[in-house]
């Protein structure tokens, strides 16, 4: 990926220097900085299209979509739980380890959703184990966490771990949810 990079750079500043050497001169010195100038406008843009189409690629060919799984995180609490760390694991391995700032938990709070993870496994039957760290009811310390099996097939897997306040039992539960 990186070499093709480096040959677009090159192939720019080749085209900017033959821009300047082929300018025909009986243009003024501003008709050619204009000129020039239009000129390395337009091979921004098509910068920008390479970036992008090079973005795209480099997502296919690292997380196909017959092994990507994805994991996104919400909430839905208030009295009973404040997210303070998560930790991902599946298949016993441990895939995304995160800790939450007083924006990231507002932002949450407010009905943001946050990719977790994103990554590749294989078909068949699978393990996610979420647990959750953070200050519970009366302050107390919470380490609380949730497992849930669910089956590989040939496309994307979303998964959503989800934490709501359940204000009948007085404490926050948390759930993985299984996107189609």
């Amino acid at each position: 990926m990186k070499i093709d990079v480096v040959k677009v750079t090159l192939k720019i500043l080749l085209i900017i220097m033959a821009a300047v050497l082929v300018t025909p001169a009986g243009f003024s010195a501003d008709n050619r900085a204009a000129m020039l100038d239009d000129k390395v406008q337009s091979l921004k843009t098509e910068v920008m299209k390479l970036n992008r189409d090079l973005f795209i690629l480099e997502e296919e060919l690292l997380f196909p979509t017959s092994t990507q799984i994805a994991v996104f995180l919400s909430t839905d609490v208030g009295n009973y739980f404040k997210l303070d760390s998560v930790q991902l694991k599946i298949d016993e391995k441990i895939v995304a380890n995160y800790l939450y700032t007083q924006q990231e938990r507002e932002a949450l709070s407010r009905g943001g959703v946050q990719r977790l993870y994103i990554g590749n496994v294989k078909k068949g039957k699978r393990e996610i184990v979420a647990v959750f760290k953070g200050p519970g009811p009366n302050g107390r310390e919470y380490s609380r966490g949730t497992t849930h099996v669910f089956e590989k097939g040939s496309g994307t897997k979303y998964l959503e771990l989800k934490i709501t306040d359940v204000s009948q039992k007085l404490q926050p539960e948390f759930i993985v949810k299984e996107w189609e």
